[in-house]
């Protein structure tokens, strides 16, 4: 009887983890993966930085990230450049022998005061924009956003709307699909799991504050378009805000882990213009006042 070969087993293994690899890479770059364009307000094909900003606040978030990468990057170069430049040039196969001395006071003093300046230019800018987005006072309209597994609850509590109150959750379309295994091969779902039934609905050129609480675990409202991001705690009231600049709908989900359905939390507001949201805020209270008006099950029962 042969023995069996160790080696051969593991090559084996290796050529089939191989091919599973290669079977996935193939469905990856022949089926849905390229069946989809990008989604306005949402994420884009091969997205490699931040989205379009909708507010003022996203455009200094954005303009803010450029700064500091910029910074950093030149501060990169120069330290490692510096470093290689001192290894290569004055490297002991040349002859070179490494200086002896000890305590200077001129650079102790530079690496002090150089790195200040940096951390002051990087930081006034940084602390402006921090500052505004927790300015939530003068709002035009106050929205209590209530998370809970795995859906949002929306209710207008200030301004024009108020009263209003809804439940937003995921398409139906949207779970079945994700149930059959995602979009099939060709078809294009730029929305894929961010589709849902009931949007948050505002008006452009209006200052929103967003309060946010959870029924449940932590979650996270966040809108990149926006460049808002509140965590919704159980318990606790927490805010911010935001002010659209241009009508459309934009897209964002739960950035907290919150459970197993956590992909399927997604948020959509829809922008529109003033005569828009008044025409909507109109809808949404007639749908309101009838549904008041009709009896409850326990009104049936008694009567």
């Amino acid at each position: 009887m042969t023995p069996s070969n160790p080696l051969s087993k593991m090559t084996r293994l290796g050529l089939q983890h191989a091919g599973i690899l290669l079977a996935c890479a193939a469905a990856w770059f022949s089926t849905a993966a390229y069946a989809v364009n990008d989604l306005p307000g949402g994420p884009a094909v091969r997205q490699l930085n931040l989205g379009p900003a909708a507010t003022r606040i996203a455009e200094e978030v954005q303009w803010l990230h450029w700064m500091m990468l910029i910074i950093c990057t030149v501060i990169f170069v120069a330290v490692f450049g510096v470093m290689f430049y001192s290894i290569w040039k004055h490297r002991k196969s040349v002859g070179h022998k490494a200086a002896n001395f000890h305590e200077s006071t001129t650079v102790e003093i530079a690496w002090t005061v150089v790195p200040f300046v940096i951390v002051i230019v990087m930081a006034l800018p940084a602390t402006k924009v921090i500052v505004a987005q927790k300015d939530t006072s003068n709002a035009d309209l106050t929205v209590k956003v209530t998370a809970m597994q795995w859906k949002w609850g929306y209710d207008y509590l200030k301004g024009e709307g108020e009263g209003i109150g809804f439940i937003s959750a995921l398409d139906s379309s949207q779970r079945v699909m994700s149930n059959n295994g995602g979009p099939k091969t060709g078809e294009v779902v730029d929305d894929y799991l961010l589709k849902v039934d009931h949007p948050l609905v505002v008006p452009v050129n209006k200052k929103v504050r967003i309060i946010t609480t959870a029924t449940d675990v932590i979650h996270s409202f966040a809108v990149p378009a926006f460049a808002i991001k509140q965590d919704a705690i159980p318990g606790f009231v927490r805010d911010t805000w935001f002010r659209a600049e241009r009508i459309g709908d934009f897209y964002g989900q739960c950035s907290e882990l919150c459970g197993k359905e956590h992909a399927y939390m997604p948020i959509h507001v829809k922008v529109v213009s003033a005569q828009d949201y008044t025409k909507w805020v109109g809808e949404e209270a007639k749908k309101t006042a009838k549904a008041d008006s009709q009896p409850t099950e326990m009104q049936v029962v008694r009567n």
